[in-house]
């Protein structure tokens, strides 16, 4: 098993990673991230980016991910304030919703596989005091989107269809895919 590099400084992907049992070193990559254009684009390119923005151990294998909500197709990103969060609980209110994820992992050698992720979200149409309380509660700040289902926020959701662990920040399925060495028995 090669040494596993995490180019993420997301506290749910390496949560994610952790419960796969997996060892890892975290490295956050300084990359600035595109957030206009074609979402499929936007979210894959990020991910190589921060792939390719690290120091790379010898013989290390480097897991990059970058997930969008997407809304009528527009890429969201982060809400900047809590205006800007509550602005998009109205428009996700009672709406469907495209997350996104570009994953990237370059093995030993420093090859690129790469993939993309897509999980269907709706949205239960959220009463105006709930919105209220959810950007009160803060769980907004720095998701994409500007929430997060694997706490407060899943109490927005109606229906998902597709991957749970691409809505939290982390597609298991297609990293398993691309990193089938990463599950082998040890």
């Amino acid at each position: 098993m090669p040494a596993v590099v995490l180019a993420s400084g997301s506290p749910q992907r390496r949560e994610i990673l952790a419960k796969l049992g997996l060892e890892f070193e975290v490295l956050v990559p300084g990359v600035e991230e595109l957030d206009s254009g074609d979402p499929e684009f936007l979210v894959i390119e990020n991910a190589r980016r921060k792939a390719r923005a690290i120091d790379r151990p010898p013989g290390a294998l480097v897991i990059a991910c970058d997930t969008d909500v997407v809304l009528d197709g527009e890429v969201l990103g982060k809400p900047t304030d809590a205006a800007d969060a509550r602005r998009y609980l109205d428009r996700m209110s009672g709406r469907g919703h495209t997350v996104m994820s570009g994953l990237v992992v370059l093995d030993e050698d420093g090859e690129e596989r790469s993939g993309l992720e897509r999980s269907e979200v709706v949205f239960k149409k959220i009463p105006e005091a709930e919105k209220q309380r959810y950007v009160d509660f803060g769980e907004w700040e720095g998701r994409s989107g500007g929430y997060a289902i694997q706490t407060l926020g899943s109490t927005l959701v109606e229906r998902l269809e597709g991957s749970v662990s691409n809505v939290v920040g982390l597609p298991v399925g297609l990293l398993a895919q691309l990193a089938p060495v990463l599950f082998e028995r040890r």
